[in-house]
């Protein structure tokens, strides 16, 4: 390896795109492709990275196998960093596994936490955790040390483990020091900032207030009976019962759980679950069929009574009832909180990350575009959706042969 192709990849490992550029921008040789795909992606042109990078795997061969398997992880992370979350699985873990074959540990380790990272971004949780349980930070790099922290930290977010997450990040912040990495310190930043960031809103006895992660994780650990809106059940101290695929019986026990102690009226009842401003006896007659419904969903946590003008919760183990809400409610909220991160998606990757079909979340977009909540850019297959943008950068990548660190 020249010399100018190790100090570009050292500028690259420190996190200075434009000084590995300075040395590398002229030659079209497969290193030299290679590591300006990494620094186009570090500067946030992640088209022209992609399109260097697969040039680069073309001109290194099939001799050249363990460059080309980099190449394939870096266009990976790149994929990743551009929200486009259905990048082929397989093509990674075959370059994993030839990394792996050849003794570069790093950049397999990299590999195996990119998908990890896509795991989490998708929501299926369980899978990231026995991914992420087979990997050890410690022999690591500090950059990689640090997204491995960065990893156990969205998990423990999502899991409502506010300690456990504040703990990852601060190991993350310190690996990011030694790492000396502006763009992977600002991830960790943002990552802070979401847990310093209201979870959701307590409504209790009419009242509302916003809380952080861990006042959401100490009020389900507590022994109220929670009406939960952000996942769409019912719970006590003991047990818990999914509404998520009853929609009608959820508005029905949210109305009557922001009303309690007191009753609900029939007719706000059949407002609120129906979405109709004016009822008749047969919206009266589906309402007593709906509340028999709900009764015996909820009848291990709570008995629901008719009253003279309604009806009423009445906990059988809980003091008290409160409603656990989004701490913004529209009809496309899933939609923003998605592109809250300040990344450019897809309407496909959104769709994968909502478990919607596309058509649908086109349609939300549509909306909140015509709303000015949000905007797009490119067309057709490259049309992406954002929030008001912020730069967003590829961690390092390691394309030539891990570097020796002080």
């Amino acid at each position: 390896m020249d010399s100018l192709i190790t100090a570009a990849a050292r500028a690259l490992a420190a996190g200075d795109p434009l000084g590995a550029l300075k040395r590398v921008a002229l030659r079209d040789d497969a290193p030299a492709l290679a590591l300006r795909g990494i620094a186009m992606a570090q500067l946030g042109d992640h088209v022209r990275a992609k399109a260097l990078l697969r040039s680069a795997a073309q001109a290194f061969g099939k001799k050249e196998a363990v460059a080309r398997a980099r190449c394939v992880v870096a266009e990976a992370e790149i994929a990743l960093a551009s929200r486009d979350l259905a990048w082929p699985a397989k093509a990674l873990d075959a370059a994993r596994a030839t990394l792996e074959e050849h003794g570069d540990r790093v950049n397999a380790a990299h590999a195996r936490y990119l998908e990890v990272r896509r795991l989490l971004l998708i929501g299926r949780l369980d899978e990231a955790e026995r991914a992420l349980a087979e990997l050890y930070p410690t022999p690591f790099p500090p950059a990689l040390t640090a997204v491995h922290e960065l990893v156990v930290a969205g998990i423990a977010m999502r899991r409502l483990r506010a300690k456990a997450a504040r703990a990852a990040l601060a190991r993350a912040e310190s690996a990011a020091r030694h790492a000396g990495i502006p763009a992977l310190a600002a991830e960790i930043e943002s990552a802070l900032l979401v847990l310093n960031t209201p979870a959701a809103r307590l409504i209790e006895g009419g009242a509302e207030r916003l809380l952080l992660l861990e006042e959401v994780e100490a009020l389900l650990a507590s022994k109220a009976f929670v009406v939960d809106a952000c996942r769409h059940v019912v719970r006590d101290e003991s047990k818990v019962v999914s509404l998520a695929k009853r929609p009608v019986l959820f508005a029905l026990a949210r109305a009557l759980g922001e009303a309690w102690p007191g009753d609900v009226s029939r007719d706000t009842l059949i407002a609120r679950a129906f979405r109709l401003k004016l009822a008749d006896e047969s919206h009266r007659a589906r309402l007593r069929v709906e509340m028999g419904r709900l009764r015996r969903m909820l009848r291990t946590l709570a008995d629901v009574s008719a009253t003279k003008r309604g009806f009423a919760l009445a906990p059988r183990r809980a003091c008290e009832v409160v409603v656990l809400a989004r701490p913004v409610e529209e009809k496309h909220a899933a939609v923003l909180a998605f592109l809250a991160d300040g990344e450019s998606w897809s309407t496909s990757a959104l769709a994968l990350a909502l478990g919607a079909s596309q058509r649908t979340v086109q349609r939300a977009l549509d909306s909140l575009a015509a709303a000015c909540k949000v905007q797009s850019f490119g067309r057709g297959r490259a049309r992406r959706w954002t929030t008001p943008p912020m730069p967003g950068f590829a961690t390092a990548l390691l394309l030539p042969a891990p570097l020796a660190f002080d």
